[in-house]
C-alpha cells in the first residue's frame, strides 16, 4: 500500500526541475547543492518539494514512539472454548451438547445459568467447576438482592404472560411486607364508679399501663409496561393487599368497647384494599428529556406536602400528575372521595359507601427556587365535607360522627387551605418549612349551634446540620387556637389526615399515642394517633376535622447519629403548649388551665442489617413529662404521673 518510506524522502534518480520564465522559456537548471539549501529546482524531496507552509497529509519526518499495552487487571479474552456450538472435552460436562439461547438482552447472562432437570429436580452444578463465576449471577427468584422476575429485573417472556398484556417490554413486581408492633404504654384513663375494674378506686382517672401487639401483611402486585430505567411506565396496574391483626389489652374497662361488660382485652383482625389503581402514561411534553404527563385512577397513596401535615393517605381518586422542564416542574390535579376505615387496623374498609367527604388539590414545585437546593411548593387544597344529617358509630360502640361535644349535632363544612412548602438545603443548612392557612364556613359550631367561618392557621419548620455523622436538629410549630369559642369565627386549626414525618415522628411520646379528653366530651381525643395536632376530634380515621379547638405549639431540638452504616440512634426533645386554652375551659367549665402540655422526650434505634430497606428493625422509648395545663386537666390525686410509650418495630420487605 503506498511507496515504501525511503522514497517518499528522496527519489532514487534525482531529476532536474526545468522552471519557464514569464515569458515561457526554459531556465536553466539550478546551481550544484540547491537541493541541499531547499532551492527549487534541486532535487525532488517530498517534504521541501511541497508549496510553503504545506506538508504532505499524514506525513512525519519522526515516527511516532512504539505503543506497549501496560494494563494491569485487565480482562483477557476468553479461551476459545467459551464460543461453542457443543462441548464434547473431557471436562466435567462429559459429552454434553449445550445450546444457548438469548430471547433478550435481560436474559443474557441468565441464560448462561444451569436449569433443574426433570427427572432429577436437581440442578447439575458442574457448569459451575468450568465457569466459576457463573455461581454468582445464578440465584434464587426469592432472593431480594439479585435480578429477579419477581422485581421487575426483566420483562415478562413471550408467551408466558397474559393475552391482554399487548406489545412487549411488560414487567411484574411483586412485593410482600411483614409488619410487627409491641407496643407498652400509658396514658391517662378516665373512669367512672360505673366502668372501673377497681372497687376501691374512687379518683377520676385509673390505672395506665397498657399493651397493644399488632401484625400486618402487606401483599402487592404490579404490572407495567416500558422501559422504566429511562422514562417512567407506559402503563400500570397495581393492587396492595393488607391484612391485620391485633390484640390490645388496657387496665380499665369502657376503653375498648362501649359496653363496661366486654372486658379489657380485644382481638381483633381485618383486611383492607389499600391500592388499587392503573396508571396511564398520557405522553411526553419532551421527548430528549422524558417531561411527561400521567392520569392515575383508583385507590392510591397520596401526601400534600413534603412532611404529610395536612393529607397523607390511601384513598379512592383520580390524579393528573408530571414534570416540565426537565423535572424542574412538578405538577398534581387530584381529587379524593375519602373511604371509610376499619376502627382498630386503620386500613381501608370497601365493604362499606364512601363518606360524603371529598378532597380537591393542586399542587406545583419548584426546583431550585429560590435559590439553589431548595424545592419550593404552593398548593390549595379543598375539603368538601357534606355529612350533616348522618350519624355514624365505630364498631367498638362508639359514636364517631359528630363528635360527643357541645350540643351534639351533625354538620358540614367547607375549607380550602392554601400552602407555601420548601425542603432542601442552603448551603450546608438544611430546612424543611410549611405554612398553611385554612379559610372557609362550618355549618354548624358545636358550641354556638349557628355557623360559623374557619379562619385558622399553621406553620413549621424543621433546620439541620451535618456533622460528618451527626445530624442536629431543631423543629418548631405553631397551629392556632380558638380565642373565642362564641365569636362564630372558628380559629384553631385542624388538618384532614395527618401524619408528620416531624419532631420525632411515630418514637415522640405525643405524635404516637391518643391522649383522651376526659371530663369535655366523651368518645374525644385532645390529640389523634400519630398526629401532632391538638383538635379534640372524635377519631382521626373517621372522625370530621374541628376547628374549634386550643391549637398547638411545639419547640424540639433533635440529633440522628449514624454510628456504622447499619445503625442510627436518634435522641429528641420537645416542649409542648396549647396555642391557647379558652376552649378547654369552656368544656371543662373551668376558670383557668395553663397552657404548658410538658416535656417529651424520646430515644430510638434504626438498625437495618443489610443496608437497605429489606429488613429493617426499630426500637424507640418515649416519656411524657407533664405540665401545668396537662397536670390541670389529667391530675392523678393531685399530681398527674408521668407517662411512657415503648415501640418495637420490625419490618420485612421483599
Amino acid at each position: 500500500m503506498g511507496q515504501p518510506a525511503d522514497q517518499l524522502v528522496r527519489a532514487e534518480q534525482p531529476l532536474p526541475v526545468v522552471a519557464e520564465t514569464a515569458a515561457g522559456e526554459a531556465a536553466s537548471a539550478p546551481p550544484e547543492g540547491a537541493a541541499d539549501a531547499g532551492l527549487p529546482g534541486g532535487p525532488i524531496d517530498a517534504d521541501s518539494a511541497l508549496i510553503d507552509g504545506r506538508r504532505r497529509p499524514g506525513w512525519n519526518r519522526r515516527l511516532p514512539d512504539r505503543a506497549d499495552q501496560d494494563n494491569p487487571g485487565a480482562v483477557n479474552a476468553p479461551p476459545p472454548e467459551a464460543f461453542y456450538d457443543k462441548y464434547d472435552g473431557e471436562g466435567p460436562l462429559g459429552n454434553l451438547a449445550l445450546d444457548v439461547g438469548v430471547p433478550d438482552r435481560w436474559r443474557i447472562v441468565s441464560s448462561l445459568c444451569p436449569q433443574k432437570d426433570k427427572a432429577t429436580g436437581r440442578k447439575d452444578r458442574s457448569l459451575y467447576t468450568l465457569f466459576p463465576r457463573l455461581e454468582h449471577v445464578c440465584h434464587s427468584a426469592l432472593d431480594p438482592f439479585h435480578h429477579s422476575l419477581l422485581k421487575g429485573d426483566r420483562p415478562l417472556a413471550r408467551g408466558k404472560r397474559p393475552g391482554f398484556l399487548k406489545g412487549d417490554d411488560w414487567f411484574l413486581i411483586a412485593g410482600a411486607v411483614s409488619d410487627t408492633i409491641v407496643e407498652p404504654r400509658s396514658f391517662p384513663i378516665p373512669v367512672g364508679n360505673q366502668t372501673t375494674s377497681d372497687p376501691g378506686q374512687i379518683d377520676v382517672f385509673g390505672r395506665s399501663n397498657s399493651l397493644v401487639l399488632a401484625q400486618t401483611f402487606i401483599a402487592s402486585v404490579s404490572l407495567l409496561k416500558g422501559m422504566t430505567a429511562f422514562k417512567p411506565p407506559t402503563v400500570e396496574y397495581r393492587i396492595a393487599i393488607a391484612g391485620n391483626i391485633n390484640h390490645v389489652q388496657v387496665p380499665e374497662r369502657r376503653v375498648l368497647f362501649v359496653e363496661p361488660s366486654k372486658g379489657t382485652r380485644r382481638t381483633d383482625g381485618f383486611v383492607g384494599v389499600q391500592e388499587a389503581f392503573i396508571d396511564y402514561h398520557l405522553g411526553r411534553f419532551d421527548t430528549k428529556r422524558y417531561d411527561f404527563v400521567s392520569v392515575r385512577a383508583g385507590i392510591q397513596p397520596m401526601q400534600s406536602d413534603f412532611r404529610g401535615f395536612l393529607f397523607n393517605d390511601n384513598q379512592l381518586g383520580i390524579r393528573l400528575f408530571g414534570n416540565r422542564d426537565n423535572n424542574r416542574f412538578q405538577f398534581n390535579l387530584a381529587a379524593f372521595w375519602r373511604l371509610e376505615k376499619d376502627t382498630n387496623s386503620g386500613l381501608n374498609d370497601i365493604t362499606q359507601s364512601p363518606r360524603d367527604d371529598f378532597v380537591l388539590m393542586a399542587n406545583l414545585y419548584r426546583q431550585d427556587f429560590p435559590v439553589v437546593g431548595l424545592t419550593s411548593q404552593i398548593s390549595a387544597t379543598w375539603n368538601i365535607n357534606r355529612e350533616r344529617g348522618q350519624v355514624a358509630v365505630d364498631k367498638n360502640g362508639f359514636p364517631v360522627r359528630p363528635a360527643l361535644l357541645g350540643d351534639l349535632r351533625s354538620r358540614s363544612y367547607d375549607v380550602i387551605y392554601l400552602g407555601y412548602a420548601a425542603d432542601g438545603h442552603i448551603g450546608r443548612l438544611n430546612l424543611t418549612a410549611q405554612v398553611y392557612g385554612a379559610l372557609g364556613n362550618d355549618s354548624n359550631n358545636f358550641l354556638t349551634s349557628a355557623p360559623s367561618r374557619i379562619r385558622a392557621f399553621m406553620a413549621a419548620a424543621e433546620l439541620s446540620y451535618d456533622i460528618d455523622w451527626t445530624r442536629i436538629r431543631l423543629s418548631g410549630l405553631w397551629a392556632s387556637g380558638d380565642d373565642d369559642p362564641y365569636d362564630r369565627v372558628e380559629g384553631g386549626f385542624d388538618a384532614i389526615f395527618e401524619n408528620p414525618q416531624f419532631a420525632g415522628a411515630d418514637t415522640s411520646y405525643w405524635v404516637r399515642q391518643t391522649i383522651p379528653f376526659a371530663g369535655g366530651g366523651r368518645a374525644v381525643s385532645v390529640n389523634g394517633r400519630n398526629g401532632i395536632l391538638n383538635s379534640l376530634r372524635s377519631s382521626k380515621e373517621q372522625g370530621q376535622s374541628n376547628f374549634t379547638n386550643p391549637g398547638t405549639m411545639l419547640l424540639g431540638l433533635g440529633t440522628d447519629f449514624d454510628l456504622t452504616p447499619t445503625l442510627r440512634v436518634s435522641t429528641n426533645v420537645n416542649h409542648l403548649w396549647f396555642e391557647n386554652t379558652k376552649v378547654l375551659q369552656v368544656l371543662r367549665n373551668e376558670g383557668s388551665i395553663p397552657r404548658e402540655i410538658g416535656w417529651d422526650a424520646s430515644v430510638s434505634a434504626i438498625w437495618r442489617p443489610n443496608a437497605s430497606q429489606n429488613l429493617v428493625f426499630r426500637l424507640s422509648g418515649a416519656m411524657l413529662e407533664p405540665g401545668a395545663g396537662f397536670d390541670d386537666l389529667f391530675a392523678q390525686q393531685g399530681n398527674a404521673r408521668r407517662f411512657y410509650s415503648v415501640l418495637a418495630n420490625a419490618t420485612l420487605a421483599f
